[in-house]
């Protein structure tokens, strides 16, 4: 997967848990929590979502360095490498 891949698969795993984000509203580098109204279950759920799809385990340690778009794509370049 390369990088498009990836921010598409996380964007759409975040449409599947807050069905009314538009993909050409985020902003890549401003944290996503800030720009989607999602409580802590709902970032869970993505959080389960994204291991689920990608395979991908993510540990509880490593939830704060996934805020942002870009980060979610970086962090998931490097695991599936």
């Amino acid at each position: 997967m390369n990088n498009d891949d990836i921010r598409k698969e996380v964007v759409a795993l975040i449409r599947s848990v807050a069905p009314e984000v538009e993909e050409s509203d985020l902003a890549s580098s401003r944290p996503l929590r800030e720009q989607v109204d999602l409580d802590s279950m709902d970032w869970l759920k993505v959080i389960l979502a994204v291991h689920e799809k990608l395979h991908v385990d993510i540990p509880e340690a490593d939830y704060g360095k996934l805020r942002s778009l870009d980060d979610w794509v970086s962090y998931l370049c490097r695991r599936l490498a």
